[in-house]
């Protein structure tokens, strides 16, 4: 799987630490809980208009008590509370058959309260449950007046999450390689792909054909009344800009404010996401490598050849696993996410030029979510299986080879992998995809904050503009960061973090296209 998760800095920062993070937990019982409000004030405006919602569903009581940790990922401190919220499997069956969604909140601490700020991190496939916790000194400014709300959707983590395939199987699908040589080669790619879907579909059963970003938007929108808020006040970061844009799509009159950090472009279809992925992957390493003195063009060179010369002679490790081109190419992204991190990469290189695999296989097992023990997350997992419903496109190996020299011009490090991917991510998958592009006008809605970082690797800053555009005139409004890593807020901009603050806390609205040094 060589997809870079559209996921958060701190995400990334984390697995750095750890060597890889797990969903949290969540539970319902008797705590402090809560009555639903009434019926939507709006409904969705594309075609498949919802159902009024039944009053099980909107006046449930979400039942707050302590979250439970697992041996992964330790409980969060007693101020996190945590609870199950009742959504229908199929939105077109608002009456049928429900599923669980985790919740996770901290309460607001001053008394000017104005609502429920939900928070999505990425992905998609993150979980929020275990994320939010994490967050939340980043935004502590915040919870001043909002409670602080994050949930893993549904198929990730806590929410009915999805695994395709045991450990076992997924360290050995790593001698898979993901840039296709010969036909055997070739072969075997495709047919990791396939056995992957099979997979998904075996442990999700129904609910594969029920994980979209609309899907979400619809259970925010549950989520919305459930916890007693008029209006939608959201943070979504990564995937959860464009999933923030189907949800102002689908219900723009009840949008409040929203920001939208690290944007996706919502105008790129499966190849266009590759396309700028690529871009925005070569663009962090020009950067990096100026950083350290090194000519950007002559830097990459040395860096693809070391690519090269793996994809025959894996290094060694120290341990019974190898470093392969595949791992390396995912060793040497995650530290481009965040520029705090960039010293992590001048060591991982050095030591892999001296034969050393073992410091650029530790930054690809944070990136895979594979902790000491030899167990791995399921991030990419649920990623798969949302991303591939969403996404109607699916290129054959033949339009991919046609594609290869043009992901190679941009990017001789990251072309090819980003390139393959285009026809291996969701090759012969059992469910067909929904959409060639995400809709995500809102014509009527409030102003919505549209943050785009310039040195954004896997979210474009480009996404910002088009992003904001789509929206529509009025609505969407731009700020930009000129700085590195994926994300703006809490990235250490004063004037970034107090233009999103004034923006929530005290609804201004900020000129479009403010630039942020």
């Amino acid at each position: 799987m060589t997809r870079f998760v559209r996921w958060t800095a701190l995400a990334a920062a984390a697995a750095l630490l750890v060597g890889g993070c797990s969903g949290g937990s969540s539970d319902d019982g008797k705590g402090d809980g809560e009555t639903g409000a009434a019926t939507p004030s709006s409904k969705p405006s594309d075609t498949a208009a919802a159902a009024a919602l039944p009053s099980s569903l909107t006046s449930q009581k979400l039942d707050w008590e302590g979250c439970k940790g697992t041996s992964d990922s330790p409980a969060p401190s007693s101020e996190w509370r945590c609870a199950t919220l009742k959504v229908p499997l199929d939105w077109a069956k608002p009456e049928g058959k429900t599923i669980g969604l985790a919740l996770i909140r901290a309460k607001a601490r001053g008394d000017d309260r104005i609502g429920s700020l939900l928070f999505n991190f990425g992905g998609p496939g993150g979980s929020g449950v275990s994320m939010m916790p994490l967050y939340g000194a980043t935004v502590s400014a915040l919870r001043e007046r909002y409670d602080l709300v994050s949930w893993d959707p549904r198929g990730v983590g806590g929410s009915e999450g999805v695994r395709c395939r045991s450990d076992k199987d997924i360290e050995s699908a790593e001698s898979i390689d993901a840039t296709p040589d010969t036909a055997a080669e070739e072969a075997a790619y495709f047919q990791d792909a396939t056995t992957f879907g099979k997979g998904c579909q075996k442990t999700a059963g129904e609910l594969m054909a029920h994980v979209s970003t609309t899907d979400t938007a619809r259970d925010m929108d549950l989520m919305r009344q459930v916890l007693g808020d008029s209006k939608m006040h959201y943070f979504g970061i990564s995937y959860g800009t464009e999933l923030g844009g189907v949800y102002a799509h689908l219900f723009p009159k009840n949008v409040g404010r929203l920001i939208l950090d690290a944007v996706v472009d919502p105008s790129a279809d499966t190849i266009g996401h590759a396309e700028n992925q690529t871009r925005g992957f070569q663009r962090a390493l020009d950067d990096y490598l100026k950083s350290t003195g090194q000519d950007p063009e002559q830097g990459t060179r040395k860096i693809a050849a070391l690519l090269k010369d793996l994809d025959a002679n894996p290094l060694p490790t120290g341990t019974s696993r190898e470093l392969t081109q595949t791992l390396a190419v995912t060793g040497i992204v995650l530290p481009l996410y965040s520029k705090a991190s960039w010293p992590t990469l001048t060591s991982a290189l050095e030591a892999a030029e001296d034969g050393d695999g073992s410091e650029l296989l530790t930054l690809a097992d944070g990136y895979n979510e594979r902790d000491t023990s030899g167990r791995y997350g399921t991030t990419t997992h649920s990623q798969r299986v949302i991303s591939c419903l969403d996404d109607k496109q699916r290129p054959t190996a033949a339009e991919t080879k046609k594609l290869l020299p043009r992901f190679e011009k941009l990017s001789p490090v990251f072309g090819a992998f980003l390139g393959w991917d285009t026809a291996g991510w969701c090759h012969d998958w059992p469910v067909a995809g929904q959409w060639d592009t995400p809709e995500v006008s809102a014509p009527g809605a409030a102003p919505v904050l549209v943050v785009g970082n310039t040195g954004d690797p896997a979210t474009p800053y480009e996404g910002a503009r088009k992003m904001a555009d789509e929206l529509g005139k009025g609505v969407g409004v731009e700020l930009t960061w000129k700085g590195e890593g994926h994300g703006a807020y809490g990235s250490g901009s004063d004037c970034v973090d107090s233009t999103v603050n004034a923006y929530l806390l005290k609804g201004t609205v900020p000129k479009d296209g403010k630039v942020c040094s």
